[in-house]
């Protein structure tokens, strides 16, 4: 049985969901964070210690400026409500991405949030914030660079934003869509991948469950036999 350490998801059909039952795009954004309390207390059922989520790409500054708006909105709120209940479960949030671009509100609360869960270690959600795989790949030789050291594989995985983190085990992309969308391009390399065709509001607990149960009895061989 495959033990499981990290769960990389990216969260995609929510503008999709919105339109379909509401006509509103902001509304599927919210639906979306229901679905996400949802898994969160599901990954710490199945004993998992990090869950990657993929928030915001270094794309998604293209869509309409009202949406991006609601969106950071969205998480302030979210922070601002959830952050204790986080810390008492003992819940560690840390950002993943290029914060130069977030607003000085949004980034004060999120370095709040992760000051104030830095030492809990039952599970970390690393929020993919304004990330991008290639943004990422970028900063990791140019930081490379700048420190004088070798470009070697070990050199590379210490200096990504998922640092000190394992690779994902598994990817699960919601929304029928069968693409990574530049969204840990390196991590992914040995991942088994899980397309799913529901939107995001609509992956449910069982569905999640399912895919655990199937990466266990999967033979991973890593280039072996």
């Amino acid at each position: 049985m495959n033990q499981i350490q990290h769960v990389a998801i990216i969260m995609d059909g929510n503008g999709r969901w919105g339109l379909k039952h509401k006509k509103s795009r902001n509304l599927g954004h919210k639906a979306g964070l229901i679905t996400v309390e949802k898994i969160l207390k599901e990954t710490i059922k199945n004993k998992i210690k990090f869950l990657t989520l993929f928030a915001f790409s270094t794309e998604n500054w293209k869509r309409p400026q009202k949406e991006i708006t609601y969106l950071f909105s969205l998480l302030e709120e979210f922070l601002l409500k959830k952050i204790e209940d986080l810390n008492k479960n003992q819940i560690k949030l840390r950002i993943i991405g290029n914060k130069k671009k977030i607003g000085p509100k949004l980034k004060k609360i999120l370095q709040n949030s992760e000051k104030i869960t830095k030492n809990n270690r039952r599970l970390q959600i690393n929020l993919a914030l304004n990330y991008g795989s290639k943004d990422e790949l970028l900063n990791t030789f140019t930081l490379i660079k700048k420190k004088k050291i070798k470009i070697t594989l070990e050199n590379i995985k210490k200096n990504l934003y998922t640092h000190n983190i394992p690779d994902p085990d598994i990817l699960i992309r919601t929304g029928n869509t069968k693409r990574l969308s530049n969204f840990m391009l390196w991590q992914l390399a040995y991942s088994e991948l899980y397309f799913e065709k529901k939107l995001w509001p609509d992956f449910t607990v069982k569905d999640y469950n399912r895919i655990i149960k199937s990466f266990k009895k999967i033979k991973r061989n890593f280039g072996n036999i």
